[in-house]
């Protein structure tokens, strides 16, 4: 037997059934958890368009509408935690699908709101009912990618958010305009689109797996290999350090990744909420051309989701890939504050709006990098829970400088430092890559 024969067939069947086993659970689970990720985020922002008519119809002033979208990330929060654990320990599929069942619910009954009090009660259920999804989601694909991949992964993720944006915004630009059964349109925005998510829910219970070690969908060679990647990554990370829960919590990089996630969460989830608004007021187009326009940061996310996704795990670097998109998004809201063109500051809030998702995937590779099984899921839902909060902290924050300032400009202001401080304390931190590091010290 000669040296190449033997060789070649040792080194070329583990790299086949590595290729067939990534492909495979690509394949299966991330086009499932884009789709139900997509009717996620079109339940959580609907209110955003909706929002084109409702305050207008129900009589609330910025401050209330602020504090109304607000109040969802208040209750949100108080499940990420033990959620995530939950996804951990017990049953990802189970979780999520409860989760999403739950907020179909109050979404539809969110379209029958009267007061503001009434809103404000929708908003806080909804949190409590979304709470520890997207956590969850992060936790539950950490079970199924390797380190190398996990960027790609959840860039597939993220890429619902402005996928969410493309279907509900010529949605939404539809059903503000029809007024069926002495229904305004807005409220069928909540009606109609709480469905889905019911129906999603029941379909996760059938269709996710939890563990590689549970998939009959997997040939036994490549459920081996997958399962024996993942206990090589997790030994190497433990090789490090071996965090506990407590000790994640205490750790100065988990600190500052926290703080850098709540100051970048206050600037997006205010624009997200906002941008309908903002848009509208910037140009005085229609609610049909507000939307339209809309489709703009959209498309721009998805590619650079994607793209810098791809790139971040080709180099294996994730600071600067994070922040560059941070400072580009920062750097536009900057200048709207410094023209007064209509056709420029419209451009400059659409590709701030649109640069900015580049940084999601790059962002939570990040704390993968040093944490694994429950002191990981337990890390993500601290991040998540702290950072939503600035959901309520920019909302309200924005709704207070528009009716204070009765102007535009403070509030580009403030979204625009939020993004550049985010992004200077990600470059501040310190993570190497587990696996890099092991190699270098063999």
């Amino acid at each position: 037997m000669n040296a190449h024969g033997t060789t070649a067939v040792t080194k070329a069947e583990p790299m086949d059934v590595g290729h067939r086993t990534r492909r495979r659970v690509a394949y299966r689970l991330l086009p499932f958890v884009f789709l139900i990720y997509v009717v996620n985020y079109i339940d959580r922002v609907n209110v955003s368009f909706a929002n084109l008519r409702m305050s207008t119809d129900l009589g609330f002033s910025d401050r209330i509408y602020g504090l109304g979208v607000g109040m969802f990330y208040v209750t949100y929060v108080l499940f990420e935690i033990p959620g995530a654990i939950i996804v951990e320990r017990w049953s990802a599929r189970k979780w999520i699908a409860r989760i999403m069942i739950s907020w179909g619910v109050v979404t539809i009954l969110t379209g029958f709101v009267h007061s503001a009090g009434q809103f404000y009660a929708a908003r806080f259920f909804l949190g409590i009912a979304e709470s520890s999804f997207f956590p969850g989601m992060i936790v539950y694909l950490t079970h199924w990618f390797r380190l190398r991949e996990r960027s790609r992964a959840i860039a597939c993720l993220y890429a619902a958010v402005p996928a969410a944006s493309l279907i509900g915004s010529p949605v939404a630009g539809w059903l503000l305009g029809v007024h069926w059964w002495s229904l305004a349109g807005w409220r069928w925005l909540f009606i109609l689109e709480g469905i889905p998510a019911i129906a999603l829910g029941i379909i996760t219970v059938f269709y996710l797996t939890d563990w590689p070690t549970q998939a009959r969908w997997l040939p036994l060679d490549e459920r081996d290999w997958l399962v024996n990647e993942l206990q090589v990554e997790l030994q190497a990370k433990r090789k490090i350090r071996n965090y506990t829960i407590t000790e994640a919590f205490c750790d100065r990089r988990i600190l500052r990744l926290i703080l850098a996630w709540f100051l970048a969460l206050t600037g997006a989830l205010g624009t997200i909420y906002w941008i309908p608004t903002f848009v509208k007021r910037l140009s005085g187009f229609s609610n049909r051309t507000v939307t339209s326009l809309l489709l703009v940061p959209a498309l721009i996310g998805i590619a650079g989701m994607l793209t810098n996704g791809w790139h971040s795990d080709k180099t294996g670097e994730r600071h600067w890939h994070t922040a560059i998109p941070l400072a580009a998004a920062g750097m536009m809201f900057g200048l709207l504050i410094l023209t007064h063109e209509v056709p420029l500051a419209i451009s400059c809030l659409l590709l701030g709006s649109g640069f900015l998702y580049a940084y999601y995937p790059t962002f939570w590779a990040i704390p993968t990098m040093m944490l694994s099984e429950s002191a990981a899921a337990a890390t993500f839902g601290l991040i998540n829970s702290i950072g939503q909060l600035g959901g309520f902290a920019g909302n309200y924050v924005i709704g207070f400088l528009n009716d204070r300032t009765h102007s535009l400009a403070a509030s580009f202001a403030f979204i625009a430092l939020v993004y550049v401080a985010a992004g200077c304390l990600v470059l501040s931190l310190r993570i190497r890559d587990p696996l890099g590091v092991l190699q270098r010290s063999n």
